[in-house]
């Protein structure tokens, strides 16, 4: 399948989406071009989902950064903290820069099914996000209880709680996965957005990469949304929004 249709089946749903590798791409040609640095100055931090899926369509290049320090639990939510936030910004280059790459991810397959995709060796569909598709199933059927954070699920618990205070907004949307998606999107943007504002930094700039992350099934590979990709001179502390300059 060329690159073309697979995009074509993705664009359905995210207009916008990329290949990663493309994304990635993207982001070393603007380090490179723009900040005039290399990617061995830039130390990558990504929060985005511990599915295995996420390892295995990692795109080869994101590996010309240092790290990744990885910050994200399930469905891409930070659960590392300040305290992960605070380690991995001490670890950065003088003179360098730190990309955090963020989002929750949902499957597309090659057919076109939403919120499920294909696995090396298996023979039906499963889900992706499994997490988030099982905490929508339970925010239909009225199964979650305000302010239940267990010790045992806690990460699947935080991912219900996100979901249940804009409950009405997803079960009357016209995809509730795909809404459901943008929730936690907005959830990890925030929290993001709020350990970096918590965060001592030693270096020259911090690149922000916001995305809807969209796997799909094996031959297709992964995709990317990118909703933010901020840049921000920690020497006069300006923040720059350059989405519609590099992915839109």
């Amino acid at each position: 399948m060329k690159k073309r249709e697979k995009l074509a089946i993705v664009r359905q749903y995210y207009p916008n989406a990329l290949t990663t590798i493309d994304g990635i791409n993207r982001v070393i040609d603007f380090v490179e071009e723009e900040l005039d640095l290399e990617p061995a100055k830039i130390m990558l931090a990504d929060s985005i989902c511990s599915d295995d899926v996420n390892s295995i369509q990692y795109p080869v290049r994101a590996t010309e950064f240092l790290g990744p320090f990885k910050m994200g639990g399930l469905d891409g939510f930070p659960f590392t903290g300040l305290t992960g936030m605070s380690a991995f910004a001490s670890h950065v280059p003088d003179e360098g820069a730190v990309f955090v790459y963020y989002g929750p991810h949902i499957g597309i397959s090659k057919k076109g099914e939403i919120g499920e995709i294909h696995r090396v060796g298996q023979r039906k569909n499963s889900s992706c996000c499994g997490a988030a598709k099982g905490a929508l199933t339970k925010l239909i059927h009225n199964l979650i209880e305000p302010g239940n954070i267990t010790e045992i699920d806690y990460q699947m618990n935080m991912l219900e709680q996100i979901l249940l205070k804009e409950k009405e907004r997803v079960i009357t949307a016209q995809i509730p996965m795909m809404e459901a998606t943008e929730v936690i999107y907005e959830a990890i943007d925030n929290r993001i957005n709020e350990l970096i504002e918590l965060t001592s930094y030693h270096c020259k700039y911090i690149i922000l990469m916001g995305t809807i992350h969209i796997n799909s099934d094996t031959e297709m590979g992964s995709f990317t949304a990118v909703k933010r990709f901020d840049l921000i001179d920690l020497a006069t502390n300006e923040r720059k929004n350059l989405v519609d300059n590099y992915f839109n």
